[in-house]
């Protein structure tokens, strides 16, 4: 009796396979185009088995690389102002320096306009030299201080405050008169002290009359003798003493001041005995001319004896 061979569980018998064994991509030659039935079938090569082995940064448009790495941010390098040519620099410290005001004096207002905009000279020994001498060159200062406070009649102005490269670096200054007419501060005084021999290059003066005590209108109220313009005459004699390298005054004055009066009579003709040039400022807008008079003005509310010395006014009756 012939028994059947028992089949191992689970064994199977591999069966003939009528189409050709798939042969691996990596290994495949390629063949040409003109035996197409040569190329593997959908069902033996399926590409969505080699896309999914691509890394997915390989997938994004654009991409250049499996990671992509982001450029590399540089700092900004800071730009050394001392590079730039010395023109240069200088046309920086006049933007600094442009609202720090006029003629410097005390005034209270200095820690606020100007004390800041010094600290610029504690950068370098550079810009200590090149920025102040920019910033007294271009800034007068006055003599004597006038701002009405406990400055008027400090013993100490702020010509004598300074140092004296400082004072060597001004090349105008300024002599206001009129505050003090009735009593002329103590502290206005030329000592050596004040510190005029060190304006080396100090070629203009501006003489500033803000009043003239010899008008009328102070008539009552003012010391007698001419005692003011005495002590104005005086006290610019002995700056121009100080100071015999001076080249050119300069005279301002507010518009009540006339230049026919006894004080300013008396300041020309101690500049012209000097044979110094004499400069008119455009604030009172004085020239070398004679000063035109205006016509007086007629009180029409004043008794008529009053007027009768004004011949040049027709009164109508």
């Amino acid at each position: 009796m012939r028994h059947k061979p028992s089949k191992a569980k689970g064994s199977r018998v591999a069966r003939p396979t009528s189409g050709p064994t798939p042969v691996s991509s990596a290994l495949a030659t390629p063949l040409s185009s003109a035996n197409p039935s040569a190329y593997p079938s959908e069902a033996e090569y399926d590409i969505s088995d080699e896309v999914s082995k691509l890394p997915i940064g390989a997938l994004t448009l654009g991409a250049s690389g499996a990671n992509p790495r982001k450029p590399k941010r540089e700092k900004p390098k800071p730009f050394r102002f001392l590079d730039l040519p010395s023109e240069l620099r200088v046309k920086v410290y006049g933007y600094h320096f442009a609202n720090t005001g006029g003629v410097l004096d005390l005034d209270p207002d200095n820690y606020k306009r100007i004390h800041q905009k010094l600290a610029i000279l504690r950068t370098c020994s550079t810009i200590y030299r090149e920025a102040s001498y920019f910033f007294y060159s271009t800034h007068p200062v006055r003599i004597f201080p006038t701002h009405p406070g406990r400055f008027f009649k400090t013993k100490k102005p702020l010509l004598a405050r300074m140092k004296p490269c400082q004072r060597a670096s001004l090349t105008s200054l300024e002599l206001r008169l009129g505050p003090g007419w009735s009593s002329p501060p103590r502290g206005w005084v030329v000592n050596p002290a004040l510190g005029l021999s060190d304006c080396v290059n100090t070629t203009k003066i501006t003489v500033y009359v803000e009043c003239d005590p010899g008008n009328d209108f102070f008539k009552g109220f003012r010391q007698p003798d001419n005692f003011y313009e005495r002590f104005s005459k005086s006290l610019l004699t002995n700056v121009l003493d100080e100071m015999p390298w001076v080249e050119r005054i300069e005279f301002e004055a507010w518009l009540n001041v006339k230049k026919s009066g006894a004080l300013m009579r008396g300041l020309i003709e101690l500049v012209k005995s000097r044979g110094l040039k004499i400069i008119w400022g455009k604030e009172r807008g004085w020239t070398d001319t004679d000063e035109v008079e205006p016509p007086p003005v007629l009180d029409l509310n004043a008794p008529l004896m009053q007027n009768q010395g004004n011949t040049d006014i027709m009164v109508a009756v």
